[in-house]
């Protein structure tokens, strides 16, 4: 498979830096990573999907890798809702129609929120590793989840906001050593990946990002209105698969069961056994079994 194109979309707020397979492709394909990252973490599943005739486009989110604000005074959000909201700009800006979108992580819940917010937007959804209906701060939080969001707790006190600025590398490095069984990854891959938190302004993206979601810090008023739709989580109507890690020690297994009733249009979950956080990583060819068996052949 040949490397990947390298582009850069002009939406209202951001220059989104995507990689791209395929252009030629009969259906599209919109892989959003998570955190902590890259686009580069699709690599084994973009081109398992290309080679069956999708486009496959993975971008940058927000404070990643070469995206950037388009202008200064712009805050830097991490909020849920914003996520949801630059990938609805991404798919308009490059006039996408019906995409299938798959997430991991952050980015599956930009994935769930951009179906919430405009229903109709995605022909199928993939989610990887996170449980729907758990943006809101007020969520039932078992003590065993909350013991596995220690750095959510860290990043709100100022010693956890110095860690995560000062010493990224480090602080993303142990999420990869603890969230999967050990051994899976590679170091060139962790460096590949690391390369995105470079962003000048990843730090503070990521820590309005987890502050935000506990109502610990003000949301921007410009998606205050996608926020209240988002809350209560919305019913999708969109056709969905969820794969999460049997082995995942970052969000339980625990937490995507149950939530068929959130579904209208279709609703599929596996449980990867022995895989942990990174699945699209750990596992790619199943993850990409997986997808294209629900979605359908690019020719469909």
């Amino acid at each position: 498979m040949t490397s990947p194109r390298r582009f850069l979309v002009q939406t209202p707020l951001l220059e989104i830096a995507c990689l791209e397979w395929n252009p030629e492709g009969l259906r599209t394909a919109v892989l959003a990573h998570g955190w902590p990252d890259s686009p580069e973490s699709w690599r084994a599943v973009a081109e398992r999907l290309a080679l069956d005739g999708y486009r496959v486009l993975c971008p940058a989110l927000r404070g990643f890798g070469a995206t950037r604000f388009r202008h200064a005074h712009t805050p830097r959000s991490g909020e849920l809702a914003a996520l949801g909201r630059d990938l609805l700009d991404f798919v308009a800006a490059l006039s996408l129609h019906r995409p299938l979108l798959v997430g991991h992580d952050w980015g599956a819940r930009a994935a769930a929120n951009a179906c919430g917010l405009q229903p109709g937007v995605a022909s199928h959804l993939a989610l990887l590793s996170v449980g729907y209906g758990t943006n809101d701060p007020r969520q039932a939080l078992p003590l065993p989840q909350a013991r596995n969001y220690w750095y959510h707790w860290f990043m709100a006190t100022p010693r956890g906001a110095d860690a995560l600025r000062d010493d990224r590398r480090a602080f993303t490095r142990y999420m990869w050593d603890t969230w999967s069984p050990a051994g899976w990854y590679e170091e060139a891959q962790f460096e590949e990946a690391a390369r995105a938190f470079d962003n000048p302004d990843w730090a503070e993206v990521v820590l309005h990002s987890y502050r935000h979601r506990w109502g610990l810090a003000d949301g921007d008023p410009a998606y205050a209105e996608d926020a209240a739709r988002l809350l209560p989580a919305p019913v999708l109507t969109v056709p969905t698969l969820v794969l999460h890690g049997g082995a995942d020690t970052c969000n339980q297994p625990a937490t995507s069961e149950g939530k068929q009733a959130w579904f209208s249009g279709g609703y599929e979950r596996r449980v990867l056994d022995r895989v942990g956080h990174f699945p699209q990583r750990e596992a790619p060819h199943t993850v990409a079994d997986a997808i294209l068996k629900f979605c359908g052949p690019a020719s469909a």
